[in-house]
């Protein structure tokens, strides 16, 4: 008789137990497919510059005006505070061209049919075709002429914005080993002087 009513109670606690496991579990997945799909929003950001091509040839585009008074000098060391690509930012950098022009952030779609690129960081003024002496606008169409990219040469891209600053071409290597010769393009504001 005892055992008979010992059952009873027993199977209610079970019966919770359950649920309250569960519902852990359920917890646990929704967890799980929040941080899987930060991690494939930051893939994301990352991987329209992983077909970037990072090392480049010295040649500039032609009318590039040599900068006079740069705040790092040719042939001078800075610290890279951008993150155009991995492994860049605190990156040392030699300066081998600084630059004064136009900068551009733009959108577009590449040539290959890979998948649209927001906001690429940076195209300069001379890498645009017919730029004229008249900078251009937020929201203007553009041919660009430069491939810093696979399939950007010859795109249609919109300006996303524009600034006019000192560029530099720059060599260092990343925090995790990659030689990088002749990157271009970093802008004045994306260097700090080293200690």
């Amino acid at each position: 008789m005892f055992k008979k009513r010992l059952k009873k109670p027993i199977f209610p606690l079970l019966l919770a137990a359950l649920f309250l496991t569960l519902g852990a579990c359920s917890n646990a997945n929704e967890e799980t497919a929040e941080k899987k799909e930060v991690t494939k929003s930051n893939e994301n950001t990352h991987s329209a510059h992983s077909n970037m091509n990072h090392s480049g040839s010295s040649n500039v585009p032609e009318g590039l005006k040599v900068s006079e008074n740069p705040k790092f000098e040719v042939g001078g060391q800075a610290i890279i505070e951008s993150d155009h690509m991995e492994g860049m930012k605190g990156a040392i950098a030699t300066i081998v061209g600084a630059y004064d022009t136009t900068v551009y952030t733009i959108s577009y779609t590449p040539t290959d049919g890979g998948k649209k690129v927001e906001n690429h960081k940076w195209v300069i003024h001379e890498e645009i075709q017919d730029a004229g002496d008249e900078p251009f606008k937020p929201g203007s169409e553009v041919k660009i002429i430069a491939e810093h990219m696979e399939g950007m040469d010859g795109v249609t891209a919109e300006i996303d914005s524009a600034k006019a600053t000192t560029v530099y071409m720059v060599d260092f290597t990343t925090t995790d080993g990659e030689e990088v010769t002749n990157h271009k393009w970093v802008t004045e504001s994306e260097l700090s002087p080293t200690k």
